[in-house]
């Protein structure tokens, strides 16, 4: 079943609020994900906050949505947000409210948190926005719980992003979230940047780690190591994808990523080993079979030396 993200598009929306997790989203949808996109507002047409006018929006209410769904809400100008038109549309935020108890996930990107504070949705929970709205953002909504110095916050199905082109990296998240670790790092290497995580948030998964640089060949290897686990990894053959000699793709790899090949081999190893530990169905020894190595002992000696 496809997963629907619908953008309310509301005037003097900030043009990269909106396009950077669009993009996002299109991006996974071209590696397969089932993902539908539509865009709605409170009318047919807007003109963003640079002046560029965006039509063919479907009026909210002819939206429909399910439990599972995404409400994307960029960033608007706040001045707009605090405005009569925005905040006596008491219809609207009944409707953002409406998809919250169905179960649908709510999403702001920067001062899109003030709409979500306009419809009550921050009280009680953490959340964030532009670093330069977080006072703001506390002084009109008092109940909400307004975290500095983070990239997003999810709490109860309400997401929060800070400014701009955080609001990428929270899309990441999400598709990491609905995909996995790896189908999100393809998803940011097309877009050529590379998730970041706040203080709130687990850790990188390896697959997003050691991913910070511009080199091919280096990509191309690494991408080659992680698809193909399960089988050994001889240098020469990573150094031929890389079209490098051994000596050579050796240094360049410690060079781009900061660790060594076979220091990225095992922390790629052991990550898909403990989530294949999550089967127990699976026996330390398929394990084994299933990540490139010979016996039980290589599999415990990984877990216990990178702890």
């Amino acid at each position: 079943m496809s997963v629907q993200f619908v953008f309310l598009v509301l005037p003097d929306i900030h043009l990269m609020d909106l396009a950077g997790p669009d993009q996002t989203i299109h991006e996974a949808a071209d590696f397969g994900a089932s993902f539908e996109i539509q865009y709605c507002g409170t009318g047919e047409k807007v003109v963003s906050s640079a002046g560029l006018p965006i039509d063919r929006l479907v009026h909210y209410s002819k939206v429909r949505m399910n439990e599972g769904d995404f409400l994307i809400i960029p960033g608007s100008k706040v001045d707009y947000i605090l405005s009569d038109e925005f905040t006596k549309n008491v219809k609207l935020h009944d409707w953002i409210n409406d998809l919250h108890r169905l179960g649908v996930k709510i999403v702001s990107i920067c001062a899109g948190a003030f709409v979500l504070g306009q419809c009550g949705l921050l009280d009680g929970r953490a959340c964030t926005t532009h670093f330069k709205r977080t006072t703001q953002l506390q002084q009109l909504y008092p109940k909400a719980i307004v975290q500095e110095n983070v990239l997003f916050v999810e709490e109860d199905g309400i997401y929060t992003s800070a400014g701009i082109a955080s609001g990428i990296d929270l899309m990441l998240f999400i598709i990491e979230k609905l995909r996995d670790s790896y189908f999100a790092h393809k998803v940011a290497r097309e877009l050529v940047i590379y998730n970041r995580r706040d203080g709130h948030n687990e850790q990188h998964s390896v697959f997003m780690q050691f991913r910070n640089h511009i080199h091919s060949g280096i990509h191309k290897a690494q991408d080659f190591i992680v698809e193909n686990i399960h089988r050994k990894h001889p240098l020469q053959e990573l150094a031929d994808l890389a079209c490098m000699s051994e000596r050579n793709f050796t240094r360049v790899f410690k060079k781009e990523t900061g660790i060594t090949v076979n220091d990225y081999i095992t922390l790629v190893r052991k990550e898909v080993i403990l989530k294949l530990q999550k089967n127990r169905d699976l026996s330390l020894k398929q394990i084994a079979a299933k990540v490139g190595l010979d016996s039980e002992k290589q599999v415990k000696r990984i877990l216990t030396e990178n702890d």
